[in-house]
């Protein structure tokens, strides 16, 4: 099971969190957004194989929203922060998050 490092709960298991989209995603102008910008935002997506930056949810958790660096290949990820913009965001970059690997089976941990 991995390990994701909320940036206001720590690490917990993945089962506490819901993935929510590509970072890179951005919702359309309302007043000027005709129905085909509108369906490529809710339907169309890059799905790249390597590492891509993600918003995820700690829905089991605080509720808050952040973004997370993984390898959508290994499924590794690499930095978890916040949104820009949040209050808690200003001076702060996304941080490393602990790497949790697989043991080799008979491994204790």
């Amino acid at each position: 099971m991995l390990s994701i490092a909320c940036p206001w709960c720590g690490p917990r298991d993945e089962t506490e969190f819901k993935f929510g989209v590509e970072a890179t995603v951005r919702r359309p102008d309302p007043d000027s957004a005709d129905d085909r910008a509108w369906a490529g935002y809710l339907y169309e997506r890059h799905n790249r194989r390597g590492r891509q930056q993600e918003l995820w949810c700690h829905a089991g958790g605080c509720g808050q929203w952040f973004l997370v660096e993984r390898d959508t290949v290994s499924h590794e990820i690499f930095r978890t922060g916040v949104l820009p913009g949040h209050p808690s965001a200003e001076g702060r970059e996304l941080a490393a998050a602990p790497v949790d690997r697989p043991r080799p089976a008979g491994e204790q941990g």
